[in-house]
């Protein structure tokens, strides 16, 4: 089957594009010499996963239970959540993937700590643990080296609980300062730091300038607008996901009405959405429910219902999670339909 003939709206990965932007990670990790763990957030696909560890990622992260349990029975065996995992039904279920996997998550909190080593009285087995540090992103961590020690000698000795070492995002050279002393404080109290791990894509040269044992790294399998920045910086040849749609209505001059709304493209501030790949100069200026408005007024085209029109996402990852299915293309053929398996899993 050809791209043209698939039903539309359609998420759509290029998969020369999808390998080029996999690989080019995995080597930029190996020349820094920093192993590269793979976040599965931006794509929630079990064989894209492995084709990134294939490609020599050591692990990959997930950002909640949910995607973990759909890795862990995908047959990924190295897992972290960089995440506070609280509440009893959220630890009971870490605690059984932590029997499967080797399962690692974060912590800045005794409570956290203290939650997860309860479960683990109960049901058995421990968790690698992480200290998270707030090194300027401003959403969770502990605010201080000292806060790190502080919270290193509370949970250390708690059953159940591995403490393996530190974690910051994003990680920034200005962030060295607070790693080192973190680091030195829990050495000189015999607290062993095994693990830091750095994250963002585009940070790994920093996180192995600051001296983590690891680069956290997600979104570059996508490079959609939000990691580009701009419309006119977008080489479609970087990103390889597209949403594939119909022109369903001609209305009026300057007009033009597609059939992929919120519930298709992540409704997502900036507009415009995402870029048409045909005809460049449209903008997705509006969105209903399930109808995509285009303002075509700068476009000589004469636009025609029954036509298709290719979208670059502007966050390829939330609109990821919208779609139960991805279709891999190559040379516009239809090469492998794969189920977005880790989609919905809020919890």
């Amino acid at each position: 089957m050809r791209i043209d003939e698939l039903d539309t709206p359609v998420l759509v990965c290029d998969l020369d594009v999808l390998e080029r932007n996999i690989h080019a990670t995995a080597d930029l990790c190996r020349t820094l010499d920093i192993p590269l763990r793979v976040h599965i957030k931006s794509h929630k696909i079990p064989e894209i996963a492995h084709r990134q560890l294939a490609a020599g990622a050591v692990g990959v992260c997930c950002q909640k239970v949910g995607e973990g349990e759909v890795m862990a029975a995908a047959g990924i065996r190295d897992i972290l959540i960089p995440y506070n995992i609280v509440g009893a039904a959220k630890v009971d279920r870490l605690l059984r993937l932590a029997k499967r996997v080797t399962m690692t998550v974060a912590v800045d909190s005794v409570e956290t700590a203290r939650g997860i080593s309860a479960g683990a009285a109960q049901l058995g087995g421990n968790v690698r643990v992480l200290i998270e540090l707030d090194t300027g992103g401003r959403r969770c961590g502990v605010q201080s080296p000292a806060a790190a020690l502080d919270l290193a000698r509370q949970i250390v000795g708690l059953p159940g609980i591995d403490l393996q070492g530190v974690m910051t995002y994003p990680s920034r050279l200005e962030a060295k300062p607070f790693l080192d002393e973190t680091v030195a404080l829990l050495r000189a109290d015999g607290i062993p730091v095994n693990v830091i791990s750095g994250g963002g894509t585009g940070h790994e040269a920093a996180s192995k300038e600051i001296g983590c044992t690891e680069a956290r790294s997600g979104s570059y399998i996508w490079e959609g607008l939000t990691r580009v920045r701009s419309r006119d910086d977008l080489d479609p040849a970087r990103c390889p996901l597209r949403v594939v749609t119909t022109v369903v209505s001609v209305p009026a001059p300057g007009r033009v009405i597609i059939d992929g709304g919120m519930k298709t493209f992540t409704s997502y501030p900036p507009i415009p959405y995402g870029l048409c790949l045909e005809h460049p100069e449209l903008r997705i200026v509006g969105m209903s429910v399930e109808h995509g408005h285009i303002d075509s007024s700068d476009s000589s085209h004469r636009f025609r219902v029954g036509e298709r029109l290719s979208f670059i996402p502007l966050h390829g990852g939330m609109t990821t999670n919208l779609h139960d299915e991805m279709v891999g293309v190559r040379n516009g053929q239809v090469e492998v339909v794969w189920e977005v398996a880790a989609r919905g899993k809020i919890r």
